[in-house]
């Protein structure tokens, strides 16, 4: 056995790796994405990563670790980001993230890529991991899902419903971060997340995750998704319920978790392989 975060696996000369490009219409838009997919005839489980806002960290060192380990690893770009057409939205996070997971459970991309869409699980990182828990709750057939700093939209809602004082923060802050976005404002973002309200609180969807393998990972040093804020509440609403396969840590670095990468790997492995 080799070591997916020290070794290279060894090489299948009939069924070798391979990276192509793929794209998921989605509303009429082209999503890009890139699949990773592992030595070996397969069918292998599969793991869509889902990036944050604006996505400036992908979590392709994730996908490489996924792949060593035996797992095909999607990465993509929603509507309205990093070139891609149509406008961004959180809405359109959503719908793109399900129409995605929908996608690669098809038999004709299953088959020409070795995928067992019996076996698939998202991931996501601080948006992302906010869209993984919506699309794994709404989509039974998702096999496991994790959340690493995940921002619950809904918790952030309901605080600036009740200290306005907190929406000009969240405008300022979003709009900061819309350069390789289009079709959208800080005001509008912030607008958006308001109209959900508690349809976006993440701990609501307890019921809907209870039978399911779920990973939430906090980050103590972190002043976008801090951990009393996001993470903390939302562990004990899914004990309380409970989720029966929950596993949770909080992991003393930044939102990008940027000096504990290969710790976040070996979790997310570890929690992979014992439920994918």
């Amino acid at each position: 056995m080799t070591d997916p975060l020290a070794d290279d696996p060894p090489l299948d000369p009939g069924f070798p790796a391979t990276t192509p490009a793929l794209t998921f219409e989605s509303a009429g838009t082209d999503l890009l994405g890139v699949l990773h997919v592992p030595a070996g005839p397969g069918p292998h489980p599969v793991v869509v990563l889902l990036h944050g806002f604006p996505g400036n960290e992908r979590n392709f060192d994730l996908a490489q670790a996924l792949r060593r380990a035996g797992y095909a690893a999607l990465v993509f770009h929603y509507r309205g980001s990093w070139g891609v057409g149509g406008s961004w939205s959180w809405a359109h996070v959503l719908e793109d993230a399900a129409t995605v997971m929908s996608r690669m459970r098809e038999p004709d991309l299953a088959s020409a890529h070795r995928l067992d869409p019996g076996r698939i699980a998202v991931v996501g990182h601080s948006l992302g991991g906010f869209a993984a828990l919506m699309t794994a709750a709404a989509d039974p057939s998702i096999a496991a899902v994790a959340s690493i700093a995940g921002f619950d939209f809904g918790t952030v809602a309901a605080l600036i419903r009740d200290d306005p004082s907190h929406r000009g923060v969240y405008t300022e802050a979003f709009a900061d971060s819309l350069g390789p976005l289009q079709g959208t404002s800080g005001e509008a973002l912030v607008a958006e997340m308001e109209a959900a309200g508690d349809a976006w609180r993440l701990a609501r969807l307890a019921p809907l995750l209870a039978d399911r393998p779920v990973l939430l990972i906090g980050t103590g040093r972190d002043d976008v998704t801090p951990s009393a804020v996001h993470h903390d509440p939302l562990v004990a609403a899914y004990q309380a319920h409970p989720v029966k396969r929950l596993h949770h840590d909080v992991l003393p670095t930044d939102h990008a978790l940027s000096d504990h990468r290969v710790t976040l790997a070996r979790m997310l492995l570890g929690f992979l392989g014992r439920h994918l």
